[in-house]
């Protein structure tokens, strides 16, 4: 007996997911700039009118997008965009604080030069993705640089708390360079943690990373106090 033939999807339902992930795609992007800040209801309705399409794909996209953990979809309230609390985030980056530079310090002496030209070719990608306002990438980016630089530490239970804290500010750090002008002076530190590292001045670059999380904890911080004083 021929082994059955899978079912194709009928185009129906094809074009409900070409249309779902298209949604998906533009409601992220909005939550990632901010426009659609923590707390805004999504009314599947409202949507539908305003993409012109009907309600079905919309429930689609919202179901991806609390997969994704950006909203949450609650009883008789429909999706709500997600975010973080100021004790979170204060939370956050004290934890960050306190576990990137020590893991920096057993890092940085097992860093190859090439991979700190690696580093270095990130870190541009980085600042390329920050000047062309390519703001889905610059989490991801600005992640991948932090874990690099403590890939050495041999302490995964550790990198792998870091990793976490770092996907959890994703969003808010992302909003904190947007609205604070402070690219350039991330860059900036992010070059000079790494001739620090390739100068072998290990304590001095723990100390520079200790003061680039603390400056950007400090400003977000002082962003969400402010968005609480208007509220």
């Amino acid at each position: 007996m021929s082994p059955a033939v899978p079912r194709r999807p009928a185009p129906d339902r094809l074009r409900h997911k070409t249309v779902s992930a298209a949604v998906a795609d533009s409601l992220r992007q909005q939550i990632l700039n901010g426009d659609l800040p923590p707390g805004v209801q999504l009314r599947q309705d409202a949507l539908a009118e305003e993409f012109g399409i009907s309600r079905i794909p919309i429930r689609e996209a919202l179901l991806h997008l609390e997969a994704s953990n950006l909203v949450k979809i609650m009883p008789h309230r429909g999706a709500v965009v997600t975010g973080l609390s100021l004790q979170e985030v204060e939370d956050i980056f004290q934890l960050r604080v306190q576990l990137e530079p020590q893991l920096l310090l057993l890092s940085a002496p097992h860093l190859s030069h090439d991979e700190i030209r690696d580093l270095d070719a990130l870190a541009q990608e980085y600042g390329a993705a920050l000047e062309t306002g390519e703001v889905l990438r610059w989490g991801d980016l600005n992640s991948r640089f932090h874990l690099d630089l403590l890939r050495h530490a041999n302490r995964p239970r550790s990198l792998t708390i870091v990793s976490g804290l770092l996907q959890d500010c994703e969003r808010p750090t992302r909003l904190q360079i947007s609205t604070s002008n402070d690219a350039t002076r991330a860059l900036s530190e992010h070059a000079q943690i790494l001739d620090l590292c390739e100068a072998r001045r290990f304590e001095e670059a723990a100390a520079c990373l200790r003061g680039h999380i603390e400056h950007v904890g400090t400003s977000l911080i002082a962003l969400y106090r402010r968005a609480l004083a208007r509220a």
